[in-house]
């Protein structure tokens, strides 16, 4: 039956790329892309393998869940190989493979190994002691994590916090709003007080705005904090005490009690490490100038120096962790490399096949008709969720610079009105949340919970509780500061 399913799949969608290659408009589109920028004449037909790879994600682990674990990387390759083919046609060969390297070198290659070192990092940090998973504990696990992400990391902090709390709620039958409102704080909205917590803010930073400006969304971290946090004391004290009433034992502390303290403290070192080359790859540039320099790769493609030294000591960093960690911390931890290495075959396919999707906003986005604050706010956040949300926090970056505004905050390439810059940070950092893919930590997390054996919600599924729960929050957030 499988192989039914598989070769079926594999026809249908291949003849709807016939289809959609040969048809008339595809090549009139093709003749105007000569003399026009490819993204300004690139059909939307284009964005169906990206829309491919995400109907995968979503409907594959639910229809077919076997078949996906063991197939996902012929699938992503599959939708990769339809969108690289007919793009050759569309715009050449030499463009296509520009397009893709340019994508591999300048983005998956600098993103894949900041996560690995954070993910490496992480998984040689056990915190033990006495932790029971009750609602006031889970909330202040939660509000240490999200205060913590601005200063490692979303993906950082995540991978700190998620075992002890998935430790602390063994015991409950029902835990799987602590990881969904985890994802929403931790991995995604406690990012935005400095460059270091997500990635869009450092692309604010590189482009001259200056590092401490973004410590002026505290309050509107609080405000979401607060809000989401007294939603998830409620809902986790409901379905406390239904485990409580079914017969879940909580631990009663019986027994030798155990302080809590740190094994393999000294990974914190390397998390510092980490996180501090990044901030000096985005710096380094501007001050020496051997950083500034590139290799050239192919074509138009070039790879940074300074990228080169980042990738260069995040490896050498989480090598120097596990050598100098002790295999019993990961044993405690029970760490494998499922999260990570799940991350790292979805996200090359979703690099790739984004790629239109990206080329497109980029010739149309200033075209948009956005000006206001809440506009930015909703429109940079909506897309954040489903593309990388650092090229469209630079999108719309440079949309605002362009409105021609003569005051507010200062960048390279001009002033931006401080309320729309909000707007933009928030946008790209907090929406992050609302699917799987918005954040790489949000899939990482979501391995992590299962492997402990937390059945986690579908892809749609999770889209419902960020509906539910994010959305409300953001219209307030709106309303209170980007009117």
């Amino acid at each position: 039956m499988m192989r039914k399913f598989k070769k079926s799949f594999v026809w249908i969608f291949g003849l709807l790329f016939i289809i959609l290659l040969f048809h008339p408009s595809i090549a009139l589109a093709a003749e105007k892309g000569s003399s026009e920028s490819i993204g300004a004449t690139l059909p939307f037909g284009f964005c169906i393998p990206f829309v491919g790879m995400l109907i995968c994600i979503a409907v594959c682990p639910l229809i077919a869940e076997r078949w996906w674990e063991k197939y996902k990387p012929l699938v992503v390759a599959f939708w990769s190989v339809m969108f690289i083919v007919p793009f050759a046609f569309y715009a050449g060969a030499g463009e296509a493979a520009e397009q893709i390297l340019e994508v591999i070198f300048g983005d998956y290659i600098t993103f894949i190994v900041l996560l690995f070192g954070l993910f490496c990092v992480a998984g040689n940090i056990y915190v033990e002691g006495d932790l029971v998973g009750t609602p006031k504990l889970n909330v202040l696990l939660l509000l240490i994590g999200t205060l913590l992400s601005s200063w490692i990391g979303t993906t950082g902090a995540s991978m700190v916090m998620i075992r002890p709390l998935l430790r602390a709620n063994k015991w409950r039958h029902r835990k799987v709003q602590v990881v969904i409102f985890f994802i929403f704080l931790v991995s995604n909205i406690g990012g935005c007080l400095t460059p270091v917590g997500d990635p869009p803010l450092l692309m604010g930073f590189i482009n001259g705005i200056d590092f401490f400006w973004s410590m002026r969304l505290l309050p509107i971290l609080l405000l979401n904090i607060v809000l989401l946090l007294g939603l998830f004391f409620i809902i986790d004290t409901i379905a406390y005490r239904k485990d409580l009433a079914d017969g879940a034992k909580k631990p009663d502390g019986s027994g030798e009690k155990k302080p809590l303290r740190l094994s393999g403290a000294h990974n914190l070192f390397f998390l510092i490490v980490i996180t501090g080359t990044v901030i000096l790859s985005g710096m380094l540039p501007k001050n020496v100038p051997l950083f500034a320099k590139s290799i050239h790769i192919y074509g138009g493609v070039r790879m940074q120096v300074s990228a080169i030294f980042e990738v260069v000591v995040i490896l050498l960093a989480a090598l120097l962790s596990y050598r100098l960690t002790k295999s019993e911390v990961r044993l405690k931890n029970n760490f494998t490399w499922d999260a990570i290495q799940e991350v790292a075959v979805l996200f090359i396919g979703i690099f790739i096949t984004m790629i239109p999707a990206l080329l497109i906003l980029k010739a149309k986005g200033s075209s948009l008709g956005i000006r206001e604050p809440w506009q930015f706010f909703w429109i940079t956040g909506c897309l954040s969720s489903f593309l990388d949300n650092t090229p469209t926090y630079l999108v719309f970056f440079t949309t605002a610079v362009s409105l021609g505004f003569t005051d507010g905050v200062k960048t390279v390439m001009g002033y931006i009105d401080e309320t729309v810059l909000t707007a933009i940070s928030c946008g790209a950092v907090f929406m992050g949340a609302i699917t799987y893919i918005g954040n790489a930590p949000n899939f990482m997390v979501r391995s992590l919970a299962e492997e402990n054996g937390i059945k986690m919600p579908s892809f749609f599924s999770y889209i419902f509780w960020s509906i539910g729960c994010l959305i409300p929050v953001f219209l307030i957030t709106m309303v209170v500061f980007l009117l």
